[in-house]
């Protein structure tokens, strides 16, 4: 069984315009539970970058900076990570080690899917790991033993 980036994507992500505020920005990812927010752009909206909380470290805690007073465009990282929702998990995972990122957008052209967190990795290898163990263990159960 190949998993990828599309079985394990959420896709109930966060998106805010690049024109709000960051600590409304803030408000919202702690209602909603998220590390991060995609932030989009024009119209029809296009991703333009994301913002995580570490950017909230670096660029507005560290800095001594009123949140109400920086926008999403001034904070967000503009480079942003992405796959298609076929690339198989090995690869993402992969590329996300190597770029040295705990998140990896999966887009379709310049449509946002989803995103692939650390924390989905985890999970969704965790569960694969349990099904994988209960399989070997069942075809021991039925080995007949030597002798």
């Amino acid at each position: 069984m190949v998993l990828l980036a599309k079985d394990i994507m959420d896709s109930s992500f966060l998106t805010m315009d690049a024109r709000a505020d960051a600590l409304s920005c803030a408000r919202t990812m702690v209602e909603r539970r998220k590390g991060y927010t995609v932030v989009t752009s024009g119209d029809p909206p296009r991703i333009a970058g994301i913002v995580t909380e570490w950017d909230y470290l670096e660029k507005v805690v560290a800095r001594g900076l009123d949140p109400a007073r920086v926008t999403l465009s001034d904070l967000a990282s503009v480079v942003v990570h992405s796959c298609s929702p076929e690339t198989p998990t090995d690869e993402v995972v992969t590329m996300m080690a190597n770029l040295g990122v705990r998140r990896i957008i999966v887009r379709k052209d310049d449509r946002v899917l989803g995103v692939i967190t650390a924390r989905n990795v985890i999970a969704i290898f965790r569960q694969y790991i349990d099904k994988l163990s209960s399989e070997i263990a069942g075809y021991q159960s039925t080995a007949t033993p030597l002798g």
